[in-house]
C-alpha cells in the first residue's frame, strides 16, 4: 500500500467548463478559446466520461460528484484546488484567489464522501481570503506524503505565510521557491511538477536560478527517479 499514491479519487463532473477570466489574470497559460463556451462544454463532459471508464478499467475506484448548473462554475472540474484529503481522515478546505471559484466548495459533496469514508475533522482554511492570501489545495503545493515535504512555488495563488501555516498544522516541511513562465510567476506548483512512486518530474530550467540545483538535489535525495521536463514541454501542457 502506496502512501504517496492512491486507489481512490474523487472527480467532479462539469456542468459549465469553460473559460474564467478571474483565473486568466494570472495563469499565462490560459489562453482565450476560438470554440463557443457550449461546444467547449460538452467536449469536456465528454473527455471526463472517458477517463472515468479508463481509470476504473485500471481499477481506481472514482468517487463521481455531479456539479450543480447554478451558480455556474467554469472550474469544478478542478476540485483538489478547494480540497485534500488524507489518510489519517483529515478534510482540508482551501482560500481560493478568484471569487468565482469559491462556489465550488460544497459541504454536501463532502457530506455524501463521510457516509462511506472516514473524516475525522474537516479543517477550514478559507478565513485567509479576507486578508487576500491565498492557498490553492494540491495545485498550490505538490506533496510527498511519505517524507513530509511539501513543494510551493511561489505566486498570486500560493501564499508563504499560509503555506506556513498548512505546514505547521500538518507536519510538513515547506520547500519553497519561485517558478517563471514568460517573465509571469508559475501560478501552480503542479503544472512543473509531480511525484509518485519511485519516480518524481519536474521542469528545473523555470525555476529561479538560486535554487534549481538545491531544487534538483532535494527531488532526488529521496531516492526517487528524476525525469526532466522542459519548458516546452511545460508550454504544451
Amino acid at each position: 500500500m502506496s502512501l504517496q499514491t492512491t486507489s481512490k479519487i474523487m472527480m467532479i463532473r462539469p456542468a459549465a467548463f469553460g473559460y474564467n477570466v478571474e483565473t486568466a489574470e494570472n495563469n499565462t497559460f490560459q489562453n482565450v478559446p476560438d470554440a463557443g463556451r457550449e461546444v467547449i462544454s460538452t467536449n469536456a463532459i465528454s473527455e471526463f466520461d472517458s477517463l472515468v471508464s479508463v481509470l476504473r478499467a485500471e481499477g481506481v475506484e472514482v468517487e463521481v460528484m455531479q456539479d450543480t448548473v447554478s451558480p455556474s462554475k467554469p472550474d469544478a472540474l478542478f476540485p483538489n484546488n478547494w480540497v485534500s484529503f488524507h489518510n489519517d481522515g483529515t478534510v482540508i478546505t482551501y482560500p481560493m484567489f478568484s471569487p468565482l471559484r469559491r462556489a465550488e466548495r460544497r459541504q454536501d459533496i463532502l457530506e455524501q464522501l463521510r457516509v462511506k469514508y472516514s473524516i475525522a475533522n474537516h479543517y477550514d482554511m478559507t478565513r485567509f481570503e479576507s486578508s487576500g492570501q491565498f492557498l490553492e489545495g494540491t495545485g498550490s503545493m505538490v506533496l510527498d506524503r511519505e517524507n513530509k515535504i511539501a513543494y510551493a512555488c511561489l505566486s498570486p495563488r500560493t501564499n508563504m505565510e499560509v503555506l506556513d501555516y498548512w505546514c505547521n498544522h500538518m507536519g510538513y516541511t515547506p520547500f519553497s521557491f519561485i517558478a517563471l513562465y514568460d517573465r509571469q510567476e508559475v501560478y501552480h506548483t503542479n503544472v512543473i511538477m509531480a511525484i509518485g512512486d519511485g519516480v518524481s518530474i519536474a521542469c528545473l530550467e523555470i525555476v529561479e536560478e538560486s535554487k534549481r540545483e538545491a531544487f534538483r538535489k532535494h527531488l532526488i535525495s529521496f531516492g526517487r527517479d528524476l525525469v526532466v521536463l522542459t519548458k516546452d514541454q511545460i508550454g504544451a501542457y
